[in-house]
C-alpha cells in the first residue's frame, strides 16, 4: 500500500469552492448591495470591487441533533408579568449590528457579517441575465474561430480516440475472412470423424487422419490474432469554422450646450456601464463612438468620455453619421447593429421629425435594437414625443426609458438589456 502526502502549501484560493458556494446563497443579498452601490459610484471607480453586509440574522444555520426521545413530562413555572400572545418587546442597546441609537445598559447582539468581493465578482453580479436583444446575424468571412466535430473514422488516429465497436467489427471481419474456408472444412471433418466412428470405429488409419487434419485446421484458426493493428479504428476529428455574430455598438451622447456637467456626468457612467458590459459579454463586438452638438464627429473612447468641447443641439447629425458608418463599415446583412442614444432631449425644434424621418427610414429597418435614454427631471422635451413614433413603428426594437438621478443609472440599463425569454 502506498501514501501521498500532499505537502504543497495553500494557495490564497483555497477556499474558492465554499466562497462560491456562498456567493450563490446570499445572491439575492449581494445583488441588491450591488445596484445600491452603481447608484452611488463615480466614473472612474465603477469597476471596482464592493464590501457587502449581510445581517446576521441571515447566515444563521440550521442544526440537526438527536432527541431526547420518548414520552417527557415537564412542569413549568408561570410568571406574573407576560401573558399567552403577547408581544415582548426587543431589548434596547447592547448591540443591534448598526452602529446607531443610544448607548443602554441591556441587551445583547450580533454585528453584520461583512465581506469584501472582487471586482470580478462585482462585474459578473451586475451583468447577470443581461444581453443583446436579437443577436441572430452570423456569417463566416473573416472568422477565427473554429469547433472540433466528427468527420467519420480513420486507420490511423490518436489511442484516446479509439473507437471500439468500430474495431471489433473490424476485427471480426478480418477473422471470418481469413478462417472461413478452414473453418468450413474443420466442421466437414469433425462431421466426418463422428460419422466414421459411427460406421467403422475399427479404421484406425483414416480416424488418425481425420484426427491429424482436424488439429491442423485448429492450429490453423488459432494463429489468427483475435486483434490486429489493421483493425484499429479511430474517431476522426476536424476544426470546423464556427460562424461567429458579430456585432457593432453605436454610442452616440448629446455634448451640446444644454447639458449640464451633472446630466453629462450621468451619460458618462451610463455609457462606462455599457461599454464594460459589452467587452465583459462579448468577444467579437465594435463599439463606434459618436459625441454631438450642431455637428457630430465619431471619435475614440478617450475623447468621448473626457473631450470639452460643446455647441448648440442638432441631433439629426448624429443620426446621420451613424447611417453612414453603417453603409460604409457595417452591412445590414453580416452584422447585429446597435446604437444607444442619451440625451436630456432638448433640440432644435425643426430637427425633432428630421431625427424620427431618419430613424424610421434609414437606421431602424438595418438595427437590431435602439435604446434612447433621456436624462431630465423635467417634462419630456419635443424629441422624445417624436421617439414615441418610432417606438410605435418597431415596438420589439427600439426603447426608450428617462433618467432623473444617478440612482436610476442602473435599473434603466437593466430595463433596456435585460435577457428576454424566447417565446
Amino acid at each position: 500500500m502506498s501514501y501521498v502526502i500532499d505537502r504543497r502549501l495553500n494557495g490564497k484560493n483555497k477556499s474558492t469552492v465554499n466562497r462560491q458556494r456562498f456567493l450563490r446563497r446570499y445572491k439575492q443579498h449581494i445583488k441588491k448591495a450591488v445596484e445600491e452601490a452603481v447608484g452611488k459610484r463615480s466614473i472612474t471607480d465603477m469597476e471596482h470591487g464592493e464590501q457587502i453586509s449581510i445581517p446576521s440574522r441571515d447566515i444563521d444555520e440550521p442544526v440537526l441533533h438527536h432527541g431526547r426521545g420518548g414520552s417527557q413530562g415537564q412542569v413549568h413555572p408561570g410568571n406574573k408579568e407576560f401573558i399567552a400572545g403577547e408581544r415582548i418587546p426587543r431589548p434596547s442597546g447592547g448591540g443591534g449590528g448598526s452602529g446607531a441609537g443610544k448607548a443602554g445598559n441591556s441587551g445583547e447582539g450580533m454585528d453584520e457579517f461583512v465581506f469584501q468581493i472582487t471586482q470580478e465578482e462585482f462585474l459578473d453580479f451586475m451583468f447577470e441575465d443581461l444581453e443583446l436583444p436579437n443577436l441572430v446575424k452570423r456569417h463566416l468571412t473573416g472568422t477565427d474561430l473554429f469547433k472540433t466535430v466528427r468527420a467519420g473514422i480513420s486507420n490511423d488516429g490518436n489511442p484516446s480516440r479509439i473507437n471500439i465497436v468500430r474495431t471489433l467489427r473490424s476485427a471480426h471481419a478480418r477473422r471470418i475472412a481469413l478462417t472461413g474456408s478452414s473453418r468450413a472444412r474443420l466442421r466437414e471433418a469433425r462431421a466426418e470423424l463422428e460419422q466414421l466412428l459411427l460406421d467403422s470405429p475399427g479404421d484406425l488409419p483414416a480416424i488418425r487422419l481425420l484426427q491429424e487434419e482436424i488439429e491442423r485446421l485448429q492450429a490453423r484458426v488459432k494463429r489468427v490474432p483475435f486483434l490486429d493493428t489493421f483493425d484499429l479504428k479511430y474517431n476522426l476529428l476536424t476544426r470546423k469554422p464556427d460562424p461567429s455574430s458579430k456585432a457593432v455598438m453605436f454610442c452616440l451622447m448629446d455634448v451640446s450646450g444644454s447639458m449640464t456637467q451633472a446630466t453629462k456626468d450621468i451619460a458618462k457612467r451610463f455609457f462606462i456601464l455599457l461599454y464594460l458590459f459589452l467587452k465583459r459579454s462579448y468577444e467579437k463586438i465594435e463599439v463606434v463612438f459618436i459625441r454631438h452638438h450642431t455637428s457630430a464627429k465619431e471619435v475614440d473612447e478617450e475623447e468621448f468620455f473626457y473631450s470639452r468641447e460643446t455647441g448648440g443641439t442638432i441631433v439629426s447629425s448624429a443620426l446621420k453619421l451613424m447611417q453612414e458608418v453603417m453603409a460604409e463599415r457595417y452591412p445590414a446583412q453580416e452584422w447585429n447593429i446597435y446604437a444607444a442614444q442619451a440625451s436630456d432631449g432638448d433640440n432644435w425644434n425643426d430637427d425633432s421629425p428630421v431625427c424620427r424621418d431618419i430613424l424610421i427610414r434609414q437606421i431602424m429597418p438595418f438595427v437590431q435594437y435602439f435604446s434612447y435614454v433621456e436624462i431630465t427631471p423635467r417634462e419630456h422635451q419635443a424629441l422624445w414625443y417624436e421617439y414615441e413614433g418610432v417606438r410605435e413603428a418597431f415596438p420589439e426594437s427600439f426603447a426608450q426609458q428617462q433618467l432623473i438621478a444617478s440612482a436610476d443609472i442602473y435599473p434603466v440599463f437593466r430595463e433596456l438589456f435585460q435577457r428576454r425569454v424566447s417565446s
